[in-house]
């Protein structure tokens, strides 16, 4: 079955009987002035994954904006943390705990200064590596055991250049087509993570 199938089944909410299954999170920060810089890699990507399945994240809940879709077999809740970055736990530990989902099933799409613009990596769990979008979401969840997928923003030109100011910087005009055609891959990367296979996944999309 193509990517292309499984996306094909998308449903509204409806009240029907297919329960959230996974949540996908993509990290960010609210308002226009954050909109294209490397720290809102994960709201960029998910926009673009939810342009593709024909939902808009635009229902405020959660201290986030989501939506619902259906991947697969699996009926999922996306969502973009309204709290800022270093507060994204907030948002994550109010819908897990109201759809009681598990941390593995916690599937969360950030920025990562240590690869190059067109590199994504997918883990199935670890540390923050001085994320504070991903330090806060331990925090709240109490366990680094969900997965994650990493965009890769670029690396400071020298240590010396201030990490704030490099990560709400924007993500330079040459490099958007580039990576723009990285961030449309994570629809692909997360149709096999909902299927648990994380083994293609990494070896697919990892590099």
């Amino acid at each position: 079955m193509s990517i292309f199938d499984l996306f094909k089944k998308i449903e509204k909410k409806d009240g029907g009987s297919v329960a959230i299954s996974h949540i996908i999170v993509g990290l960010g920060n609210p308002g226009e002035k954050y909109t294209f810089t490397r720290h809102n890699a994960g709201f960029l990507a998910v926009d673009m994954m939810c342009e593709r399945l024909g939902v808009k994240c635009t229902r405020l809940k959660f201290k986030a904006l989501t939506c619902e879709a259906t991947i697969g077999e699996h009926r999922v809740l996306i969502m973009k943390p309204q709290t800022f970055m270093n507060n994204s736990g907030e948002a994550v530990i109010e819908a897990v705990n109201y759809y009681k989902i598990p941390p593995e099933n916690v599937i969360v799409i950030s920025d990562d200064i240590t690869l190059d613009i067109g590199r994504l990596r997918i883990r199935k769990k670890g540390s923050a590596g001085g994320h504070k979008g991903l330090k806060s979401i331990i925090e709240y969840l109490k366990t680094d055991t969900f997965p994650r997928i990493k965009l890769g923003v670029g690396q400071k030109p020298h240590p010396d250049y201030d990490i704030i100011d490099w990560v709400l910087g924007r993500i330079p005009k040459e490099s958007e087509k580039t990576f723009f055609d990285t961030a449309s891959r994570c629809p692909d990367a997360l149709s096999l993570m909902l299927q648990g296979n994380y083994e293609k996944a990494m070896c697919d999309f990892n590099g």
